[in-house]
């Protein structure tokens, strides 16, 4: 554990600072704005009624150490030629997964070690990822097998403080005699307006799409790029070897914390084998 968060506080000072740290910046700027002018909080705290303020800006903190901890911990990078989760040499993983029933996994070109089955080499971070998704600028990483179920849990949280941030935003701004004295009133809550409102359609469409693809066990990787994957060129286009159902999907996918050995799945539920 202290192995991990010391590696995590490398990483924070190695890559993506700039962006770490601009989305700090700009989620307590917009915090304090909410706070300062004559919202709903503001009013709350006038009253003395200090529920709804300090449920805002726990939920806000809880957004901000999600943020870190899919930003930082490791979406699962393929470290040596050796499949987790199965006992044995590389010849003995071998002879558990015939290779007429499975394509032959395939050595990275770039850091020459052999891929699980689903894992991608990702240019920007320049390591394999396990279940690879996607590079998210946002979080400056990859989304990968051991942080995927944690960014869906960020998007969840990052969803419902922006929505409140929404609502507290629209109490605060107050009518004006003209526009220019509305706009001038109004200015910073409209300027937080604008980004959260940016930010939660954004959240949004994001949230929505990643469990779908959740749903039916399937990457956006995959999803996007299906017809150039050698496991899934051959397949149909409504047809994945690895989905068992919606509720499986979920289940797996949430509750099942262990690496998955993909290859077997494959094997299983392939009726025509490549």
């Amino acid at each position: 554990m202290k192995a991990t968060v010391n590696k995590m506080v490398q990483n924070m000072f190695r890559t993506g600072f700039l962006v770490r740290a601009s989305h700090t910046v700009l989620t307590w700027v917009i915090t304090l704005i909410l706070f300062l002018h004559n919202t709903d909080l503001r009013r709350c705290e006038e009253r003395g009624e200090l529920l709804l303020p300090v449920l805002f800006f726990l939920l806000v903190v809880l957004s901000v150490l999600l943020y870190f901890v899919v930003s930082l911990m490791d979406p699962g990078f393929v470290l040596n030629d050796t499949v987790k989760g199965v006992q044995g040499s590389h010849e003995e993983m071998e002879s558990m997964i015939p290779q007429c029933s499975t394509p032959r996994l395939r050595r990275c070109g770039y850091c020459l070690l052999q891929q699980p089955m689903r894992a991608k080499h990702c240019q920007m971070c320049k390591r394999c990822v396990r279940r690879f998704d996607h590079h998210c600028p946002w979080i400056e990483n990859c989304v990968g097998e051991r942080n995927h179920r944690w960014f869906i849990v960020y998007l969840l949280v990052q969803l419902l403080a922006l929505l409140w941030a929404l609502h507290i935003t629209l109490s605060g701004i107050s009518p004006g005699v003209t526009w220019q004295l509305w706009f001038t009133g109004n200015g910073f809550l409209l300027a937080a307006l604008t980004v959260v409102g940016v930010f939660s359609v954004v959240v949004v469409l994001l949230l929505g799409s990643h469990l779908y693809l959740v749903s039916i066990n399937c990457t956006t990787w995959e999803f996007m790029s299906r017809h150039r994957i050698s496991y899934l060129k051959h397949c149909g286009d409504e047809e994945n070897p690895f989905d068992r159902g919606v509720f499986c999907n979920l289940w797996d996918f949430f509750c099942i914390c262990s690496t998955v050995v993909w290859e077997q799945v494959y094997r299983r539920n392939t009726p025509n084998p490549v």
